[in-house]
């Protein structure tokens, strides 16, 4: 039985991280991720804490910050221009702050 290469898959990166699976990779491969709660389709493997925050309508990214919380509960802050990647073992989800104006 042939396999059919052209469905995509999409991976819950959060309940893989639970299980502590693998997650696979590949150019078919859709994740979905949780950032505040609320679910979100990542096309690609790897996004910036930018790129997640514009995706979770936190406009502009530079008045938030982003945790990414791991599995074991660890967190671990995102900066705007770091690269995330979602396939990376035990990435569960992610959190956002708003940033008070006062701060910086």
């Amino acid at each position: 039985m042939e396999e059919n290469q052209d469905i995509e898959q999409v991976i819950d990166i959060e309940t893989f991280a639970k299980e502590g699976k693998d997650i696979p990779t590949g150019p078919k491969v859709r994740y979905q991720i949780r950032i505040d709660g609320e679910r979100y389709l990542m096309e690609k493997a790897n996004a910036t804490g930018r790129e997640l925050l514009i995706k979770a309508g936190k406009i502009p990214p530079e008045g938030y910050r982003l945790d990414q919380k791991l599995r074991g509960g660890a967190t671990k802050k995102i900066g705007l221009e770091e690269v995330v990647d979602l396939a990376a073992p035990g990435v569960e989800r992610f959190i956002t702050l708003p940033l008070d104006p006062t701060e910086g």
